[in-house]
């Protein structure tokens, strides 16, 4: 940097120049050991997701099981050591791959799995008691395995479903069935990301697309392919116009990238990270701006500040750990502790320990009065429109809550599953929607077993007829050979 003297000649200035951020020192908090949830057989599957998915109320971590799929549901506060009989919810035939909360009911999770099924699950106020098997619904239409949900941000009881038929279905869980099919996509879907309103969406797919879609009709506004940035995940920057991929540079190298979403044929800056292999994980707080990268096997997270002009993204800092995460669940803004001046809260799994550990990330302040600058109006539980209302083309921003009071709110949404009609198709005798063809191999041992189980009780019930059959025909022979009365 150069500045001119008092007599107008240029001089070298070695003042550094920073940036004026009330986010430059935030840091990292790793909660203490009582506070972690530890002895958990967290999954081992190599899918690509989080696996764990938190709100105020609950913690769920997808787990490992024989036998199908299975995830635990913990209430927020039971933190410590999990028994090892503690009750899951494994009604999946196959292995969950991905969980999420809906964002307007705090009871209801939804699950998708390798079984080709969407469910839908309610949760007691108290967390389990047993097993849960029973969804309130189960959702049927993908011909190949679930790998992604997302709830939509405004519209309550819409959900998005992408499995490996290359195809995202629209489920309207008001009525239990799809009511949209997007069918762009020419392998299978990695991510899927909404803008503040969810009037657009973003995704990534193993054709190295970057793509922006218009969900309601599924036609493609903007679509790039990226041969010098293999793409993995992307993330909608609010209203900012602005979208980020993090993939990998045809080096090799972990890479960040900044799009306009109007015009993806140029990203408008790109950046190296490191040379490391995991996957990049992005994380947008629309509320402060900032955006958090977490390495699936690493044990650090950094952190960014974004700006609407150049340089748009600011390094801030990192947080480090040596314990490498498998996945990262966060906690919703009205479930933060706004008194501890915590900013973003991160539940970490770590494979090596069976332990999930929540990371604070706080914002370094002496006052204890309610800091408004960092805690400005956010998304709140309440839906801004039905489903109905989102399908017939309506558009609104999230409802707004302030954090000021601390959230206590009771949400008084809850969601009460279609009952749908018995339909039957009957070819040669056979209920054909009765009995549907098994999907996994699990599901046709299980129904092998079962059908074993009717034939011996059959065989039990045709032997005591016969046996029932042979009395009454001596019974019968004796009234006929018995002398008459005279």
């Amino acid at each position: 940097m150069y500045k001119k003297n008092y007599k107008g000649v240029l001089m070298m200035s070695w003042r550094p120049q920073y940036r004026c951020s009330k986010f430059r020192n935030v840091y990292g908090k790793v909660a203490s050991r009582e506070n972690c949830y530890d002895c958990i057989p967290i999954t081992k599957n190599v899918h690509d997701n989080h696996f764990c998915a938190v709100n105020p109320k609950f913690l769920a971590i997808v787990t490992e099981s024989a036998g199908g799929g299975s995830f635990f549901v913990i209430p927020l506060h039971q933190t410590g050591r999990i028994e090892p009989n503690y009750p899951k919810v494994c009604g999946h035939q196959g292995t969950v791959l991905d969980i999420k909360w809906n964002p307007f009911i705090e009871n209801i999770i939804a699950s998708c799995s390798e079984d080709t099924s969407v469910r839908i699950w309610e949760i007691p106020d108290g967390g389990l008691k047993r097993n849960m098997t029973e969804a309130v619904l189960e959702l049927y239409g993908h011909s190949r395995r679930v790998g992604l949900i997302e709830w939509h941000p405004t519209a309550i009881n819409i959900l998005f479903s992408a499995g490996y038929d290359y195809k995202i279905l629209i489920w309207n869980l008001d009525v239990g069935e799809a009511v949209k099919m997007i069918d762009c996509h020419t392998d299978v879907i990695l991510c899927m990301s909404f803008n503040t309103d969810g009037s657009l969406m973003a995704t990534t797919c193993k054709d190295k697309k970057l793509r922006v879609l218009e969900p309601r009709s599924g036609r493609v506004l903007q679509e790039t392919t990226c041969k010098n940035h293999k793409v993995t995940r992307v993330v909608f920057f609010g209203d900012m116009k602005r979208l980020l991929t993090t993939g990998v540079s045809k080096w090799n190298t972990r890479q960040i990238a900044l799009w306009d979403q109007e015009d993806l044929s140029m990203p408008v800056t790109e950046e190296e990270i490191d040379g490391l292999s995991g996957l990049l994980f992005p994380f947008y707080d629309v509320d402060t701006h900032m955006l958090y990268l977490a390495g699936k096997g690493d044990g650090n997270i950094r952190y960014y500040e974004i700006t609407a002009e150049k340089p748009y993204l600011t390094y801030l800092m990192e947080f480090r750990s040596p314990a490498p995460q498998k996945g990262l669940g966060v906690m919703p803004k009205h479930g933060l502790d706004v008194s501890a001046c915590e900013i973003f809260r991160f539940y970490k799994l770590v494979t090596l320990k069976n332990q999930i550990e929540p990371i604070s990330m706080i914002v370094p302040r002496r006052s204890e009065n309610y800091q408004e600058d960092i805690y400005p109006m956010t998304s709140g539980t309440e839906p801004a429109l039905s489903p109905d209302e989102w399908l017939r083309g309506v558009n609104k921003g999230p409802v707004l809550m302030s954090l000021k009071e601390g959230y206590r709110k009771e949400n008084k949404a809850i969601y009460k599953a279609p009952v749908k009609e018995k339909k039957s198709l009957v070819v040669n005798g056979i209920d054909l929607l009765e009995n549907v063809p098994p999907r996994t191999e699990n599901e046709l041992l299980r129904m092998f077993f079962k059908q074993q189980e009717e034939i011996r009780r059959l065989k039990e019930q045709l032997s005591q007829r016969d046996l029932l059959v042979r009395q009454l025909e001596l019974e019968l022979k004796n009234l006929r050979n018995s002398p008459k009365d005279s």
